[in-house]
């Protein structure tokens, strides 16, 4: 048996997993808690990770990361954060995000430079707004890497250089994606001058070796990786529902959309990953569980007892600003609230103002890729919920399929990690998990509702 290791450090937690690399059967795993917040100093991140790799890792033959995207970890000369990291959910570049939108000329030349319309989740926003807001800190700046680059360099041993790949490159804002080169030009623009970068690594190639002597892989960015882990195909439509809500699939073909709906990320094999994500996601279901005073399995109780439409009550979830569409200022808005309205009528609301915002997502990713739209699968954590399997087939009227829980980010690293160990052209070939085939009847009324909120408050909210 040979055995690697895929670690995913995302926004909340780290986890490793143990992985037989001719399978993909899960041998061994650990993981540990990260800081909550959107600016969070990036040792956390290291420190956490040496709590959860013995054992695990002297075990493996390679080791790749999956990360949390376009998060700004800017480094001093000795390599040292000269602040905390600027996370991808911290919205305080979103002036930053339009002023380089015009400079580049607007949101069709700025998606046509880098693949998508900047918002304020990418890395390139960050160095406007630190250039602008903390001078200081900006003039210690010697390199940008992203998260997933930083714990990565953690593992390498020493004199490696930093490096990433080409899926969580496309996330800063400063790489072409459909060319596959860095644009250190607009980084330099970003800051005010140049920067160092890391070199992003070939998809399949050994990036390096750990200090104990293991392969190390290029590591990607979270969705890139959840990609690989699940063995997305071209017409597969991945919603995942985690802190953020992402659709996504894999292309053949680069996406380039000026609206700014949809991102043009590459992948981690060589192709294209388009994605619509956004901000408020599971914790829509957190805030509605705490406002009612029960856990997530009476949430859901109650969500299932009121009627389709909750008796006329609608939400606009967008409680934390933003990202799809993009209004990062924007609150939550509630709209349909009557005298008669019941703790159940509120509950329902939340799961299908989810579920509306994700059936928006799915759209702009097949109105934005040649392939068809074939199966749509369902993960993360809120997948679990009854009510989230009971209503997002009736919400996004069609079938939909759930694989088994796993943590297929670290599943795609490790599988990222087996094809550098390989050496092979294309990454091994793992036994696909079996699904649940969700039904239900489609409630296109509960979207029409939603829609019209969505749009009425587009000028206001």
């Amino acid at each position: 048996m040979t055995l690697v290791m895929g670690i995913d450090s995302s926004t909340q937690s780290v986890k490793a997993l143990l992985v037989d690399g001719d399978d993909g059967t899960v041998v061994d795993q650990a993981s540990a808690k990260h800081p909550d917040g959107t600016e969070v100093d990036p040792r956390a991140w290291t420190a956490a990770l040496d709590t959860v790799t013995p054992g695990l890792l002297e075990r493996a033959e390679a080791v790749a990361v999956g990360g949390q995207q376009h998060g700004m970890v800017a480094l001093d000369a000795d390599g040292e954060p000269v602040r905390d990291a600027l996370l991808w959910n911290d919205t305080r570049s979103a002036g930053a995000a339009r002023d380089l939108i015009e400079e580049h000329g607007g949101p069709q030349a700025c998606a046509e430079a880098v693949g998508s319309v900047l918002v304020a989740s990418f890395t390139v926003t960050k160095l406007r707004w630190l250039r602008d807001h903390e001078p200081e800190a900006a003039a210690r700046v010697e390199r940008v890497l992203l998260p997933h680059d930083y714990v990565s360099a953690h593992l390498a041993a020493p004199g490696t250089a930093p490096f990433t790949d080409r899926g969580d490159a496309s996330g800063t804002g400063y790489y072409a994606a459909h060319e596959g080169r860095w644009r250190p030009d607009l980084a330099a623009a970003a800051l005010g001058r140049e920067v160092a970068l890391p070199e992003v690594v070939d998809p399949g190639a050994v990036a390096g070796r750990t200090v104990a002597g293991q392969v190390l892989g290029a590591g990607t960015g979270d969705n890139m990786a959840a990609a690989l882990g699940m063995d997305l195909r071209p017409g597969d439509v991945l919603v995942s529902i985690g802190t953020s809500g992402v659709a996504s699939t894999v292309s053949r073909s680069a996406v380039v959309d000026g609206t700014g709906a949809v991102t043009g990320f590459a992948d981690a094999t060589g192709g294209y990953l388009p994605m619509a994500t956004t901000m408020n996601a599971a914790r829509i279901l957190d805030l509605q569980a705490a406002l009612l005073g029960v856990d997530h399995d009476e949430l859901a109780e109650l969500a299932l007892s009121a009627p389709a439409g909750a008796n006329g009550v609608t939400l606009l979830p967008y409680y934390g600003g933003e990202r799809t569409p993009n209004r990062p200022d924007a609150t939550g808005t509630w709209t349909g609230l009557r005298p008669s309205t019941t703790r159940a009528d509120l509950a329902r609301a939340a799961y299908e103002a989810l579920l509306c915002s994700l059936a928006d997502a799915v759209d702009l990713i097949g109105g934005a890729v040649p392939e068809q739209v074939g199966r749509i699968l369902l993960v993360g954590g809120a997948a679990r919920s009854a009510a989230v399997r009971a209503l997002a087939p009736a919400v996004l009227g069609r079938p939909v399929e759930v694989p088994p829980s796993a943590e297929y980010v670290a599943l795609g690293a490790a599988r990222q990690a087996a094809w550098a160990l390989s050496g092979a052209e294309t990454p091994p070939a793992w036994p696909a998990p079996p699904t649940d085939l969700l039904e239900a009847d489609p409630t296109p009324d509960v979207r029409a509702r939603y829609t019209e909120l969505r749009d009425r408050t587009s000028d206001w909210n």
